[in-house]
């Protein structure tokens, strides 16, 4: 349970002797911006996280922000979180590591909300919603980048808003500091509407952001979120969407996988065959995927929105170890912690003379953005089914640890489909399924095959997945 009080001076200024140091240094920087603002409005955790209470962010404070009329930037609330950097140093929440690496988490959220008419004072909605966010990263340990979206499926304020999901970028004003416990920087939340969050997963957020950034209404320079907003950026300006298209084909997506309804045949045999791994078996059991195939389609989904190999929400200890390292421009199919993909002794890799996959229309109509937006720049896209174990990933000639080879180009491994396509057979594939890219609805069932390729695919009803023995 949280509480709202105005800080009192000394603690402000930092007058306490013992006054923890991180946080000290978040208050300094918020006192650069906001000099006349020492006893800001404050949402405070009655239980400290560190005694036992729900709430993982100690203090929330809320600053009036006057804008910029020369950049065109509208009055605004600010807020600023106090916790999911080091604030103490002496372990109470985070384990002190030195100065040198981030403190904490090595951030802190602000969010900036548009001041309505009249409005005296803050709304406290956004406190809750930052602690929900810092539940996440801490239950998870994993920190978020800007750029990163939070699918959310919710009004952020629990109203009628078709602001429902956050995309996350530096803060405008806040520059980075250096605690004794380490460094901090403020990663910004920023409200978007359903297509916008979507757009943002196809291509990638830091794309999206900048086409906000141009739009008053949308943000502006400074993201500054309006709850009222009723129009996407789409709406507002029809041209966008052709930004974002002409993205994907000049940059590639940043989608790397999506739960779908998807099923596999194995057309090299006879389907009475008791040893076919096909995805919906009839009278028995499917074959369920090994754990190492599990945490591999696991993590090549957890890894769909950054780009190249690097996770969207990495482990810290990875995100560390990231910024050492350069990335590779190749794209990997291996997990952050295993080496590259070996034979398991008890699912040896199948290799395929032929297959037939099948999609609903959902899915359907993201195999251009997997064959251009993906394959075409050297990466990898996978279809997790919701219905089960199956699983079918398409990957190009240049990802690492593919057990999909171009002497055999379809394999599997039980339920689990790799299918590695040329980019010649994917321009191929791209003329041909054309009429996908449309975002009207076509007539089902859609049937495409290549028959030098032995490759069918089909587009069908949900009625086919959701009842499989009909």
């Amino acid at each position: 349970m949280d509480e709202v009080r105005p800080t009192s001076g000394a603690q402000a200024h930092g007058l306490v002797p013992l006054f923890p140091p991180g946080l000290e240094a978040i208050y300094g920087e918020c006192r650069r911006l906001y000099p006349e603002q020492a006893n800001p409005l404050q949402v405070t955790a009655i239980v400290k996280y560190w005694l036992g209470g729900p709430d993982p962010l100690d203090y929330i404070s809320m600053y009036r922000n006057t804008g910029c009329p020369a950049q065109d930037v509208q009055e605004h609330w600010h807020y600023v979180s106090f916790g999911l950097s080091d604030l103490y140093g002496d372990n109470r929440v985070h384990e002190f590591t030195g100065a040198d690496g981030p403190s904490g988490f090595g951030f802190e959220l602000t969010f900036r909300l548009k001041r309505e008419v009249g409005e005296t004072a803050p709304p406290t909605w956004p406190a809750e919603l930052m602690q929900g966010l810092a539940r996440y990263v801490f239950q998870s340990e994993n920190t978020f980048c800007s750029g990163d979206h939070v699918s959310w499926h919710s009004p952020l304020d629990n109203s009628e808003s078709r602001i429902q999901h956050m995309l996350l970028t530096e803060d405008p004003q806040m520059q980075p500091i250096q605690t004794p416990f380490g460094c901090v920087s403020f990663l910004q939340i920023v409200g978007v509407c359903t297509e916008e969050l979507q757009a943002a997963q196809q291509w990638n957020g830091q794309g999206i952001l900048e086409l906000m950034r141009g739009i008053r209404v949308a943000g502006g320079p400074w993201l500054i979120t309006d709850m009222r907003r009723g129009e996407t950026i789409f709406d507002i300006d029809p041209h966008l969407q052709e930004r974002v298209d002409q993205g994907i084909e000049s940059e590639g997506s940043n989608l790397s996988g999506v739960s779908a309804k998807c099923v596999w045949d194995d057309l090299s045999r006879p389907p009475e065959d008791e040893e076919d791994s096909r995805s919906i078996c009839i009278g028995s059991q499917p074959r369920r995927l090994s754990d190492k195939d599990t945490e591999q389609i696991r993590e090549t989904l957890r890894k769909g929105l950054e780009f190249n190999s690097k996770a969207a929400l990495p482990p810290i200890s990875s995100q560390r170890q990231n910024h050492e390292r350069p990335q590779s421009r190749k794209d990997s199919l291996e997990s952050e912690s295993s080496a590259a993909i070996v034979p398991h002794e008890l699912v040896r890799t199948r290799q395929l003379e032929s297959v037939h996959l099948k999609f609903n229309q959902e899915s359907g109509t993201l195999l251009p953005l997997c064959l251009r937006g993906r394959l075409l720049h050297g990466r990898h896209f996978t279809y997790k089914s919701i219905n089960g174990d199956t699983a079918i990933t398409f990957v190009s000639t240049g990802v690492e640890g593919a057990f999909a080879t171009e002497e055999h180009p379809y394999a599997a491994h039980g339920p689990w489909l790799q299918i590695l396509l040329t980019e010649e057979f994917v321009e191929q594939m791209l003329g041909d399924l054309q009429e996908l890219n449309t975002r009207e609805e076509t007539k089902l069932p859609k049937e495409y095959s290549w028959p030098e390729k032995k490759l069918k695919i089909s587009v069908l009803p949900d009625s086919v997945f959701d009842n499989p023995l009909q």
